[in-house]
Parts: C-alpha cells; sequence; structure tokens
C-alpha cells in the first residue's frame, strides 16, 4: 500500500486550466499529495473509481473539527479556503446535523418543485437573451455571455427562491467570486468574508420584520419556532451555501457548456439536427469540464487507504471532479474528447460533477434544469453563435475550485 512518496503537487492559487496537471497526476495515481496555499499540506482524490468510493465512505467527515491542522492552530486566520471548511452549514456537518439541515431546505429542490420553475425559468431565459442580443448590439456585435446571460440566469433564480431583492445580487456575487477565490490576500478574504456574512444577515432581518413565501423566510419560521432545528449561525451559512452553489456552479456549466460546443462544431451540428438531446450536452460538460475542479473538504477519522494510497487521518482532501471526469481508467482512452453521444457507463455514474453519496448536490435539479433551457434557447435563437476570441486567449478564474473562464466573448451569428 502507497504512501505517496511523490513529491506533492503544488496547486497554484492562480488557478487555470486543471486537465493537463490532472492526467499528469492521475497517470502516477488516483490519489495525489498536493499543497494547498500557505503550504498546508493536503490530498486530492483523482480516479473516479476512487473518489466515488472516497465521498461515499462511512469514515470520511465533513466537520472542520477532524482537520488536524486547524484543530492545533495552524492554519492562518484570512486562509483563502478557511470559509470551505468553517462555514455553518450542510456542507460541514455530518450524520444527525447534516440530515437536519440538509431537511429544511431539500423541499425546495425536489425533482417536483424544480419542474414547477420552468415556466420562470423559461421567462427568465427569453428576457436574458433579448439583453445579450442588446449588449451584442451595443459592443460591435460582441457581448459577454458569462456577463449577460449564464450569470443573470442561475443568480436570479436562487435569488428568487431566497427572497433576496435584485440590489443585492451583483454585489452578492462579486463576494461569492472573492470568497471562493484561491489567490486572494488574507486580508481581502476576511473582509469578503465578514461582509457576505453582513449582507446576508441583513437580508435575513429583513426577511424576520416582513416575511414572505421564499425560502429564506422557511428558514427563519424554523430558526425561531425551534431553536434546535437551525441556530443563527447554521441560518447565515445555509443562506452562503445556497448563494454561491446555486449560481456559481450553474454559471460555470453553462459557460463551459457554450466553449464545448463553439469547440466542436460537428457536436454542435448534431445536436441541432436532433441527433442528440440538450441534456446529453449538459452531462458531457459535466464529466468533459466540470464547473468545479477541486472542491474542499474531507477529511479520513483514521488512516484510510483509498485507490491503493493511504489519506492519514486528518488530512484535509479534495474532491478532483475535473480528472475524475477525464480518468482514462473509466472513460476510455478518449476520455479527454468532447462527445455528446459517449454512453453513460454501465452500472455506474456517468461523471461524479455533482458530488456522490450523502452529500450529492442538493441543486442538481435545478442546476441541469437551468442549463438544458438556457442551452436549448440560446442556440435555437443564435445556431451560428461562435466565440470572439480564441479559446487559449480566454482568461482563467483565479480558483482552482471553481473550473471556468471569466468572460466569455461571442459573436451572435446572427
Amino acid at each position: 500500500m502507497s504512501t505517496s512518496p511523490v513529491a506533492p503537487h503544488r496547486l497554484d492559487p492562480a488557478g487555470g486550466c486543471p486537465h493537463a496537471d490532472n492526467a499528469r497526476l492521475l497517470a502516477g495515481a488516483a490519489v495525489a499529495r498536493v499543497v494547498l496555499p500557505g503550504d498546508v499540506e493536503g490530498m486530492a482524490v483523482l480516479g473516479h473509481d476512487a473518489l466515488r468510493e472516497f465521498l461515499a465512505h462511512p469514515e470520511v467527515a465533513k466537520n472542520a473539527r477532524h482537520f488536524t491542522a486547524l484543530r492545533e492552530g495552524r492554519i492562518a486566520p484570512g486562509w483563502p479556503l478557511l470559509t470551505f471548511a468553517t462555514v455553518h452549514g450542510m456542507t460541514t456537518a455530518d450524520g444527525d446535523d447534516h440530515r437536519r439541515l440538509r431537511s429544511l431546505v431539500s423541499r425546495a429542490f425536489t425533482a417536483r418543485r424544480v419542474e414547477e420553475l420552468r415556466p420562470r425559468v423559461e421567462e427568465l431565459t427569453a428576457r436574458l437573451l433579448d439583453d445579450l442580443d442588446r449588449a451584442a448590439e451595443a459592443g460591435g456585435g460582441v457581448a459577454d455571455l458569462r456577463r449577460h446571460f449564464a450569470l443573470p440566469l442561475p443568480m436570479g433564480v436562487i435569488c428568487e427562491l431566497l427572497g433576496v431583492d435584485a440590489e443585492y445580487r451583483e454585489r452578492l456575487h462579486q463576494l461569492s467570486n472573492q470568497v471562493v477565490a484561491t489567490d486572494i490576500a488574507p486580508r481581502d478574504a476576511v473582509a469578503a468574508n465578514r461582509e457576505l456574512v453582513a449582507v446576508l444577515a441583513g437580508i435575513a432581518a429583513a426577511k424576520t420584520e416582513r416575511p414572505g413565501g421564499d425560502l429564506t423566510s422557511a428558514l427563519i419560521a424554523a430558526r425561531d419556532e425551534d431553536g434546535d432545528r437551525l441556530s443563527q449561525e447554521e441560518l447565515i451559512g445555509t443562506l452562503v451555501l445556497m448563494i454561491i452553489a446555486g449560481h456559481e456552479t450553474t454559471l460555470n456549466l453553462i459557460t463551459n457548456a457554450v466553449r464545448a460546443l463553439c469547440g466542436h462544431r460537428d457536436q454542435l451540428d448534431l445536436v441541432l439536427a436532433g441527433g442528440a438531446s440538450w441534456t446529453d450536452v449538459v452531462e458531457e460538460t459535466l464529466r468533459w469540464d466540470a464547473p468545479v475542479s477541486y472542491f474542499p473538504f474531507r477529511y479520513p477519522v483514521r488512516d484510510l487507504a483509498v485507490g491503493g494510497t493511504v489519506i492519514p487521518r486528518g488530512t484535509p482532501v479534495l474532491a478532483g471532479y475535473s480528472a475524475a471526469g477525464r480518468d482514462p481508467a473509466v472513460h476510455g482512452p478518449d476520455a479527454d474528447r468532447f462527445d455528446v453521444t459517449r454512453p453513460g457507463r454501465e452500472g455506474a455514474v456517468r461523471h461524479l460533477s455533482l458530488g456522490h453519496g450523502a452529500h450529492y448536490c442538493l441543486g442538481a435539479p435545478l442546476a441541469r434544469l437551468e442549463a438544458d433551457i438556457a442551452l436549448e434557447r440560446l442556440f435555437a435563437r443564435f445556431p451560428g453563435l461562435d466565440l470572439a476570441a480564441p479559446e487559449s486567449e480566454l482568461s482563467r478564474h483565479s480558483s482552482f475550485v471553481g473550473n471556468s473562464v471569466r468572460a466569455l466573448p461571442v459573436r451572435l451569428g446572427r
């Protein structure tokens, strides 16, 4: 059994395209030692089968009390990944606490409830396509699809669910970007987290005074009716999770899908001709260019053998979704090829990009619905849409957590 003697891979805080590094690391082992910002030692699970096992393992925890370096005071204030470890919510809870917190919001994301949102998502998509068209006219035929379409769609939907007024949405997105950035300075990280918490606390306070039929009001009612069900810290932590996860992942998914289709016109033509569905596009994008590359954190509660490598107890472990999506051991020698007709793996999931096990993404049905509608309506209206800059010139996220580009300039091809 390996204890991974190979020199650890130092993750670049500035982010960038992960796929070349992933391929190199996967060629060595399904699990790799990594160095996180601040010279914090960690590990990443990269192989599909190893990650599937790890995500559902009963001796892997999410609560940061199991994070040895944090518990021993070796993590500095302002560490850029600290929020991922310490936010009070379902992503850092285990067992009964996790089930309690998840149950408070799960009813808003059932398949039936999400399907009821379809008309509103379609209405918002149509309006945003008009906005994108106007932006292109004003920009000499070029518009940033990410800014004018891929961002406001999921942000609009999640904010409506939470009852967050439109005036807050741009700032909440900016703060979310700072919270998930891995190259942010400690002082800026602290300031961004404090402001995000303050903004959401202010929204919660307003909803306490004037409750409505939204999810935030329902969470406040749970807090006030029975404090054992939800504390104030858990309320704010849940809102942080809903805002960030509720739009960042889908934003990257839509952006990455458009990039993939523009770079593989044969695949786009196949879909437009009815040879594959938009659902196929969404699932293949999730596999081929996962919206989240390395997601923090999980901690083995004992020394644990995964994929032939021992992960020591208390190690902060990243879930390597983008690596698992292109694992040739599972997806074959053409794993790095974008193919919307790629069959699902018999007896197993096609990808792990929305998680696996108890912490499987609660918003997965909503993300899929939004992306499916967005892509279908976008290319129905602008079938000749193409990138206005080479893929190699697109600036990447300043994070190894989120996997996408900062802007996506396109020509609509009327």
